[in-house]
């Protein structure tokens, strides 16, 4: 079972938006990061005045377990403003086990200049700046100003230079309560910030001292609670443990599935094992229908593409159009990615087979198939021929997009008959979409040929970017499969009778 770190990431890098709580003093400040009691990793936030210039560093950094392997995310934000809040530049690096991105902008005159370093990729571009979003300072002013009084209620804009847009978020400060920290016990105040990203909410709840510092943070994480916890520097950097989020996010079947089923219509009711709502998407395979608060009835339906489709895409659909742009992780000019088209894609006259043929491609094409890579770009897989069904799924999308042919990546879970001990079990998968006709089709190049099958359950899609799948905190390792229903089968012939 292949299994992604992309929602991981994009979920880490959103941690960031916790530290707007931040120090007065100049003093560097350490958390341990927790997950069921287990230590997975430090953050260290520091917070320096020169002049007229406020700097705030924030360092995380973060062991987890996949299966087999351990993979190591760390992640720093550079955020530099006036005393007075005003957003000047910031600088957001992030590195998932060597697979490095960095983000670095100025801000002037309302205007954003952007330099995105990812891979072997380098993009520059000018971009609006959010007007009235705040950076760490600013929003340390903001609270100052609005005090810790029980039911203050405000809104605000956090900006979130990895998703290069401002955040919506409500804050929502509670009452005084006793705290335990690692031993500890502090009366803090509670303080909830509920940040919404696109259809779905991430609520943060921190417990915060008289100077507004942040002792203890809360965060709801597919299914799970991570805590960030005010240490000391010493149990803060000590070796951390290693937690198997391939092992927490599997989901039990109930049933086994035979291999005959998984290509005809399967049912699965699923029911939420939180209180967030559960958002599963519609598709072209797959129907939802909610048939209970936190019951839904999910129907996935293989369905084949029919040929000949003429390619590239010529129509003038803006969504469909958009399938075929270039992103940071699908680096469709990319010579490399060219290249392997021209190779691969050997029916010109025909999407359908064009797409098989890159599905094929890819499975064969990435040779060391294991999870040591965290989250590698289309044009980096290119060259290194590694990686899991993360890299599988990239480097198909961008192949089909360089080829003319509008494609998007999913991601979701994906039946197995055994990952590690457990036996029949769902697990996180990516696979790819492409836009054939009117619909959009499935292709699953780590299980090609005819990858997708009735056990694909579609939780997300997007453009390959980590922040595509915010959704997924919430939907997840957030509910579990209580009933599924196969397709019947012909009763077998009954024994002609005995002749007399």
């Amino acid at each position: 079972m292949k299994r992604s770190l992309f929602v991981l990431a994009a979920f880490f890098s959103a941690l960031f938006i916790n530290f707007i709580f931040a120090a007065v003093s100049e003093e560097v400040d350490y958390m341990a990061i927790l997950v069921d009691g287990h230590k997975i990793g430090h953050a260290v936030h520091t917070r320096k005045v020169e002049g007229t210039r406020v700097t705030t560093i924030d360092d995380m950094n973060i062991l987890i377990g996949r299966g087999p392997s351990a993979i190591q995310y760390t992640g720093k934000e550079v955020g530099v403003e006036t005393t007075a809040g005003k957003p000047v530049a910031f600088e957001f690096v992030q590195n998932i086990s060597g697979t490095e991105q960095t983000r670095k902008g100025t801000i002037n005159s309302g205007k954003v200049k952007m330099t995105v370093q990812n891979g072997p990729t380098t993009q520059e571009s000018t971009i609006p700046y959010p007007d009235g979003a705040l950076m760490a300072e600013g929003m340390r002013l903001l609270q100052i100003k609005k005090g810790l009084q029980e039911g203050q209620k405000y809104e605000v804009l956090i900006f979130r230079p990895d998703m290069e847009q401002a955040i919506p978020a409500g804050v929502e400060i509670g009452k005084k309560t006793k705290i335990d920290l690692l031993g500890r016990m502090l009366e803090l105040s509670e303080v909830k910030v509920s940040m919404q990203f696109g259809q779905q909410s991430i609520v943060v709840a921190s417990y915060v001292d008289e100077n507004f510092k942040a002792l203890k943070s809360i965060v709801p994480m597919m299914g799970m609670n991570l805590e960030l916890v005010a240490c000391e520097k010493d149990f803060a950097l000590r070796q951390d443990d290693i937690v198997d989020f391939l092992d927490k996010l599997s989901v039990a079947c109930p049933v086994a599935i035979d291999k005959s089923d998984l290509a005809g219509l399967i049912t699965y009711e699923l029911a939420a094992t939180t209180d967030k709502p559960l958002v599963i998407p519609n598709t072209d395979t797959q129907t939802v229908k909610q048939i209970a608060p936190g019951r839904f009835e999910v129907t996935v339906r293989p369905i084949v593409p029919q040929g000949p489709v003429k390619y590239p895409y010529d129509g003038r659909d803006k969504e469909i159009k958009k399938a075929l742009e270039p992103t940071e992780y699908l680096q469709t000019k990319d010579v490399k990615i060219v290249d392997l088209v021209k190779y691969a894609a050997a029916s010109p006259d025909d999407a359908v087979k064009a797409s098989l043929q890159i599905e094929g491609f890819v499975m064969g094409y990435i040779t060391k198939k294991d999870f040591s890579v965290g989250y590698a770009s289309a044009a980096e897989v290119a060259r290194s021929r590694q990686g899991d069904c993360t890299e599988h799924a990239l480097l198909a999308a961008a192949m089909c997009r360089a080829a003319g042919i509008p494609s998007r990546v999913v991601c979701g879970v994906v039946y197995s008959t055994a990952i590690g001990e457990k036996k029949n079990v769902f697990g996180a998968h990516m696979w790819a979409e492409i836009f054939l006709g009117d619909k959009w089709f499935p292709i699953d190049p780590t299980r090609a040929p005819n990858g997708f099958s009735a056990g694909h359950i579609t939780l997300a899609r997007g453009d390959g970017e980590p922040t595509n799948f915010f959704s997924l905190v919430n939907t997840l390792g957030c509910f579990k499969i209580e009933k599924v229903i196969l397709p019947l089968k012909p009763a077998a012939a009954s024994a002609p009778a005995s002749a007399k």
